[in-house]
């Protein structure tokens, strides 16, 4: 039997034995709209919880509008040119018009990268487009602190917009529950120091910081209450199939928008299982997300609940960029010389965390469930040594010393990784 695992822009063939019990885990059929155009321009009309877009750009001069950064597919191309449009024909003018790439601590994204993410031509000629940038200092307001004491600081060209709409993608996401709506403002125009708070082990080691977790989510909740700091925003909001394709998009005020988004995409992108596996084989969803290594981390944590304790989860992921930051590197260094147990030691009581040591925390929650084993083509020998995993030269010869060695036939596959959640349903 052969299966397709995302991989880069394409997929990898791997070839699994004729006599094991194989259960794939994909998404149900997800319906596609046949004019995702049109359909936007629907949802610009027919808001949740709020007025119209064409209403509110009447009344506003200056508009900010946040688009993720290119590790999130996001059918920018499709989305923007109809929300600009909209905002032009209800007179405002296109020098008013800012687009923010919401970069959180990521790279920033320029020039063929940029256009790429951006989608439509049109666009860059029309309107500004700039990358968030969370250390620069100038660049940010503060708002003040939450409950909870976190210090927010946001980009000033957002907060000072008449205007505020984010735009993102909603899928299931390994900290904040679901991404998309309040996470493309925090962490995605954060300054530096709001990201590094919210990323501490009380929140990051909270039980609730978890996919599909929104209520009792000290992270969503941190989210949520920056939006309301901010004096509200917009949102469009989202959801694509596994071919990329948009499924649902609407627009409206942006907690209610987004959770409307998350009750579509649940249906489709959670999947009960009635058993757990010693076997896993998963993907790290392909382009855009597995282009580092940092980004690989989710696909590791989002089989865990469907993984028997012991088991082994064996993903396949091209990281054609390598690593990802600096800082991570130096985390999963971090990593390799004190063990899992001394790494988190080392972070529980840090009051901001160092940047993108946060990923490598979510690896050890892979870890402690049982073995990870990572198929690349990438890296150099030094940097596949600070992964912390197991560098297997062949998918079909590492799940067949898994079957061997657990005794069982039974494996899942996982073709999308992180973009579908298996959750155990058993006893």
């Amino acid at each position: 039997m052969r299966v397709e695992m995302s991989y880069g822009r394409g997929t990898l063939p791997v070839d699994l034995d004729d006599d094991w019990n194989v259960t794939i885990i994909e998404k149900p059929h997800m319906p596609v709209l046949d004019d995702p155009g049109a359909a936007v321009a629907a949802a610009l009309k027919a808001p949740v919880g709020g007025p119209p877009l064409s209403e509110l750009a009447k009344s506003a001069q200056t508009a900010c509008i946040l688009i993720c950064d290119i590790t999130r597919p996001v059918p920018n191309g499709t989305v923007l040119p109809v929300l600009i449009r909209t905002m032009l024909d209800a007179g405002m003018k296109p020098e008013n018009i800012q687009v923010l790439v919401a970069t959180g601590l990521h790279r920033p994204n320029e020039g063929e990268e940029l256009a790429e993410l951006v989608g439509d031509p049109w666009v860059l000629k029309t309107v500004k487009v700039d990358n968030h940038f969370a250390r620069n200092n100038a660049d940010h307001i503060s708002l003040g602190k939450t409950k909870r004491g976190t210090v927010v600081r946001l980009d000033k060209r957002f907060v000072h917009a008449d205007l505020r709409i984010a735009t993102g993608l909603v899928e299931p996401h390994f900290m904040a529950g679901f991404s998309g709506g309040r996470k493309v403002i925090t962490p995605g125009v954060a300054h530096a120091e709001t990201i590094t708070t919210l990323h501490t082990a009380p929140f990051m080691e909270h039980e609730n910081a978890a996919n599909l977790v929104l209520e009792g989510n000290p992270l969503h909740e941190e989210q949520l209450e920056v939006v309301e700091m901010l004096g509200g925003a917009f949102a469009v909001n989202t959801v694509i199939d596994e071919a990329r394709r948009l499924s649902f998009v609407n627009f409206g005020e942006i907690g209610q928008s987004h959770l409307q988004a998350v009750d579509f995409i649940m249906k489709y992108a959670v999947v009960e299982i009635p058993e757990r596996f010693s076997t896993v084989l998963s993907s790290s969803a392909g382009y855009p997300l597995d282009k580092t290594y940092y980004q690989t981390v989710k696909g590791m944590v989002s089989p865990i609940d469907i993984l028997k304790p012991g088991g082994d989860i064996v993903i396949v992921s091209e990281i054609s960029e390598g690593f990802g930051s600096p800082e991570y590197l130096d985390a999963q260094k971090r990593l390799i010389e004190k063990g899992t147990d001394g790494f988190i030691e080392s972070i529980l009581h840090k009051s901001h965390a160092a940047i993108d040591e946060w990923q490598t925390e979510y690896q050890i929650k892979a870890m402690r469930v049982g073995s990870i084993q990572l198929y690349t083509e990438a890296l150099s020998d030094d940097e596949r040594a600070l992964t912390g995993v197991e560098i297997i030269g062949s998918v079909e010869e590492a799940l067949r010393r898994s079957v061997a060695r657990n005794g069982s036939r039974a494996i899942a596959v996982i073709p999308e990784g992180p973009y579908v959640v298996p959750l155990y349903s058993g006893d």
